[in-house]
């Protein structure tokens, strides 16, 4: 059987599963209030070393795991870098909401603000982002947030008449070129391949550019994106490289924008000249500024989109490639079974059950975004499962999505990847508790909330992207490097 080009049938992307009532607000508790426990230590001293212990010692999950251990409680104070002494004006004390009730507050607008809280309580200078705060570092209140968000939601509807064909254009060019590179090497990397389909993809799709208008871009677009990325990033994120180095040289200040300034024009300048209708559109039909449009549309590009993809998609891949349960047999014949003699299209990958439940539960356990912030609007009463604790209003809340998602007392075997494990009724219900959109899978986006405007797309996309695979290919070989082995064309 050969890859068939997939066509998407009239209507716009709509959740992946039938709506159940939405789940932001955590329901009343009647257990007894307690002291939060836990603590941030001396000045200075205590955010150092609970910084060690974060990027060195132990890493991320231990470090929230440990504590967990030691305050016999899922929500306690600790500190998250970045600290000082170079991070002057950033507080690193926060209130950690580490099960899937307490966690669920940051999703309640009426108690949490999302005002440069992005990455916590340190945010990168305005000048990765023409000297704006773009949309996502927008609270709910502001006026802003909401024209933004209403735009960012238009541009995916606008887009949902090409997103399949391109997408599959797309996946055709990167699966032809690992294909090539397979039949004279044993082995080719699918990382940057899978960055380049997801770049090219995103600029067509939200921006409604063809890179072809730019060489350069089209060359080294994605490179850019990821330097704009990482350089925002770094002082929040464990790298894994040589210690003391990655201490001293990666943790320890913010990098200066100068750095990554050159490439971030070009982007923008693309961005202006190429998608000049989505940037009219922002202005005359969303009130929004040139600079306002303009801006946003990178960040919506190349962080919500490019950055979030280009992390979860190669994992998705390297599930697959990995696998030993023989789970790529039972995807297949779920995927040729319900598109026999079809083509593809957003409501086709809405029958395949299996597949959306392995999307989900790769996203359970691999969140693209691990960590979560939230800061108290008034004083509030926080609900765990087992105990209530007060918030003061200007406290900083932090969930570590990783941990939360593999809360004992919502999902069973919480820490192994069970493909099926959001299928039939009670899988369902489960997608109450998946949070990895800023907000549950049952949630829906709009301007008075903070959760991803693309969340279905994303899932759908996801879907389609297990669907094209198992019509091209009966197996694939994956090794832990990111690259492809081997593979078996559909007969």
């Amino acid at each position: 059987m050969k890859a068939i080009k997939m066509t998407m049938s009239p209507g716009t992307p709509s959740s992946l599963t039938p709506p159940t009532q939405q789940q932001t607000k955590p329901a009343p508790s009647t257990a007894p209030i307690r002291t939060i426990p836990g603590g941030y230590g001396w000045p200075v001293l205590g955010p150092i070393s609970d910084r060690l212990d974060y990027f060195w010692f132990q890493g991320p999950e231990t470090f929230f795991r440990k504590r967990i251990e030691k305050h016999k409680s899922t929500v306690f104070r600790t500190n998250v870098p970045p600290t000082f002494p170079f991070f002057s004006g950033v507080n690193p004390n926060v209130v950690a909401v580490l099960d899937c009730k307490s966690f669920s507050h940051l999703f309640d607008m009426e108690i949490v603000e999302k005002k440069n809280v992005l990455v916590g309580d340190f945010m990168p200078s305005v000048k990765f982002t023409g000297d704006l705060r773009v949309c996502a570092y927008l609270d709910t209140s502001e006026p802003q947030h909401s024209k933004v968000k209403k735009f960012s939601m238009d541009i995916l509807k606008r887009s949902s008449t090409i997103w399949v064909s391109t997408l599959t254009s797309n996946l055709d060019t990167m699966w032809d070129t690992l294909e090539s590179k397979l039949s004279v090497s044993d082995s080719a990397s699918y990382l940057v391949p899978i960055q380049k389909l997801i770049f090219s993809f995103f600029t067509r799709c939200l921006i409604g550019a063809d890179l072809s208008a730019s060489p350069e871009i089209a060359k080294s677009g994605y490179v850019m994106a990821d330097l704009w990325l990482a350089l925002q990033l770094l002082p929040t994120v464990k790298i894994g490289v040589l210690q003391p180095l990655e201490e001293i040289f990666l943790h320890s200040y913010a990098y200066p924008f100068a750095l990554v300034s050159s490439g971030y024009k070009k982007l923008a300048k693309f961005v202006e000249e190429q998608g000049k209708e989505a940037v009219e559109r922002g202005v005359t039909e969303f009130g929004l500024s040139r600079e306002e449009t303009i801006h946003n549309l990178v960040f919506i590009l190349g962080f919500n989109a490019y950055g979030g993809a280009s992390i979860f998609l190669p994992t998705l891949l390297a599930k697959i490639g990995t696998d030993k349960t023989g789970i790529q047999e039972k995807l297949r014949e779920e995927v040729r079974a319900k598109t026999a003699g079809s083509t593809l299209s957003f409501d086709s990958v809405k029958d395949m059950e299996l597949v959306q439940s392995f999307v989900y539960e790769t996203l359970r356990l691999n969140p693209p975004v691990p960590l979560q912030y939230g800061r108290a609007r008034k004083d509030f009463l926080l609900s765990s499962h087992d105990s209530v604790y007060e918030i003061k209003k200007g406290e900083l809340l932090c969930g570590f999505q990783t941990l939360v998602m593999r809360d004992p007392n919502v999902f069973d075997d919480p820490e192994e990847f069970v493909s099926d494990r959001f299928t039939k009724q009670k899988g369902r219900e489960l997608l109450s508790y998946l949070y990895w959109s800023n907000g549950p899978q049952t949630g829906s986006p709009s301007e008075s909330n903070k959760q991803c405007p693309a969340k279905d797309y994303v899932t759908l996309t996801a879907c389609l992207f297990v669907a094209y695979l198992f019509r091209r290919y009966d197996s694939i070989t994956c090794n832990s490097s990111g690259a492809i082995t081997a593979v078996v064309k559909a007969k």
